[in-house]
């Protein structure tokens, strides 16, 4: 049976691949928790940085509408338990996770496919790619923190008017609303993606996740709260073996080389 969930290393970082391409790498539960699973191994490792992107002509068209057949089941699924178990965990692990992780969106990503990928720290996409918040197409409200993630990154009007119109969105249009960082000519999304890996993962991984921390939790926070978050994180920072590093080659005019730690 072939793998859902394809893990690759490639180093100091890893790439995660979604390989449901048949069916455009749509979510099932066992795909749900394959993915969590490799999410966790791999924090638990000395990775500092994730790639996660899909095999084929779809990053991901969300979940599997086959699981969830009123019609064929003779009842109505529990959705709360469904996101609950499945696809919450996975997105709240990607923000708590302390090193990057960016997705690279190489066709549609829509639906639940879509809110993961923005869920990620850093989103780059083909410029074929589309976003499509299709939930109102069957009737349902967005779930995997689309409804944080979307009014946070673009604003209301412009969330409203996916959520409801269910529309794509080219990936130019997304990178020119700030919905995501970058899209490139097709042939160049994986290249430009393993050279952004490439780069996180010789980063001062440390200051990555402070970062991390402070712009995740900054809407939540008042002016004086967060000068003091920023005051704690530099503190962290400033301990770091990569500070020193960072400091000491800025002064000599090299490359510093930074260990992650």
């Amino acid at each position: 049976m072939t793998k859902s969930i394809l893990v690759e290393d490639y180093g100091n970082w890893t790439k995660i691949i979604l390989n449901r391409p048949k069916k455009l790498n749509c979510f099932n539960a066992q795909m749900l928790k394959l993915l969590y699973s490799a999410l966790v191994e791999i924090s638990e490792s000395n990775k500092r940085a994730i790639l996660i992107t899909g095999h084929g002509r779809a990053f991901c068209t969300g979940q599997d509408l086959s699981e969830r057949d009123p019609s064929k089941n003779n009842s109505l699924p529990d959705l709360n338990k469904i996101l609950r178990e499945g696809l919450n965990p996975i997105v709240k692990l990607i923000s708590k996770l302390p090193l990057p992780v960016v997705s690279a969106v190489n066709g549609v990503a829509a639906g639940a496919g879509a809110n993961l990928a923005l869920a990620c720290d850093m989103v780059i996409a083909s410029n074929s790619a589309t976003f499509i918040q299709s939930f109102s197409k069957i009737g349902l409200a967005p779930d995997a923190g689309g409804s944080w993630s979307i009014p946070t990154k673009i604003g209301l009007s412009r969330a409203m008017g996916l959520a409801f119109s269910g529309e794509p969105l080219s990936a130019s249009d997304a990178a020119n609303w700030g919905l995501i960082w970058k899209s490139y000519d097709d042939h160049l999304l994986m290249p430009k993606a393993h050279e952004l890996m490439d780069s996180m993962a010789q980063g001062p991984t440390l200051a990555y996740a402070k970062t991390k921390f402070l712009m995740r939790n900054s809407a939540k926070q008042n002016l004086h709260d967060q000068l003091d978050l920023e005051a704690q994180a530099q503190f962290e920072c400033g301990r770091s073996e990569d500070y020193f590093e960072g400091v000491s080659a800025f002064l000599e005019k090299r490359s510093p080389q930074f260990k992650g730690r």
